[in-house]
């Protein structure tokens, strides 16, 4: 269960009867973006009120009616899926800053400027949303804004989503502190091992992450590893 304190009311009105929960503002956000979440932590109590200021609980026949079940975990998330959530100015605010962020990670992830063919660092593009003045929905997942968000970038900077095909060759000791990284930052395309032992594969990736993939696979082979970018097919 939440405190009382850091709770806030969703409701769902219809038909002239309204139905109302106290929940976790985190819950919320994660359901919008379609994770599971466990209610009952999150809900300061398992009760649907009618009013939740007054503590008048909503009459059981009228839930039925409703949600078609009187269970109120099934009840409440109908309620955050359907309904209106009240934030605090400070919530909403809070709540939107995380938005973005993920917002600017998502796109220096997977986008890249297309002049220079590298990744566009996350500062280039939250500034860039600063200057667009682009308006960052709390509640909306991060995926279904980012065509929004792109449109907004686009007459500002040089970006669009695209993938990189990197040929990496590594000796066999580096192979085994490598492979995983491999398979991590992307799709092993090609592999095969050499007569030396050395190990040569093309990894593809969101061109966002060659910065930071590079820096990884240098770090481990102690800059033994040999890297390329692989132009086309």
């Amino acid at each position: 269960m939440v405190d009382l304190d850091e709770a806030i009311v969703a409701r769902y009105e219809s038909h002239g009867e309204s139905f109302e929960i106290l929940i976790d503002p985190k819950a919320v956000q994660k359901m919008k973006d379609g994770r599971e979440v466990d209610l009952l932590e999150h809900m300061v109590i398992d009760t649907i009120f009618k009013n939740a200021k007054k503590g008048t609980r909503a009459p059981e026949e009228k839930i039925k009616e409703m949600f078609g079940t009187t269970d109120p975990m099934e009840v409440a998330k109908q309620i955050i899926l359907k309904g209106e959530v009240q934030l605090t100015t400070e919530q909403r605010k809070i709540m939107q800053e995380n938005k973005r962020k993920r917002i600017v990670e998502y796109i220096a992830r997977n986008a890249m400027n297309p002049q220079t063919g590298a990744p566009h660092p996350p500062t280039r593009i939250e500034t860039a949303m600063e200057e667009a003045k682009v308006h960052v929905d709390p509640f909306k997942p991060v995926e279904a804004q980012v065509p929004m968000v792109m449109d907004a970038l686009r007459p500002l900077i040089p970006i669009r989503f695209d993938k990189v095909k990197m040929a990496v060759k590594v000796s066999g000791e580096n192979y085994g502190r490598c492979y995983e990284d491999f398979k991590h930052f992307g799709k092993i395309l090609r592999e095969e091992w050499q007569k030396d032992g050395s190990w040569i594969g093309v990894v593809e990736m969101p061109a966002g992450l060659q910065t930071e993939f590079l820096e990884r696979i240098n770090n481990k082979t102690h800059g033994e590893a040999e890297t390329k970018i692989v132009k086309g097919p």
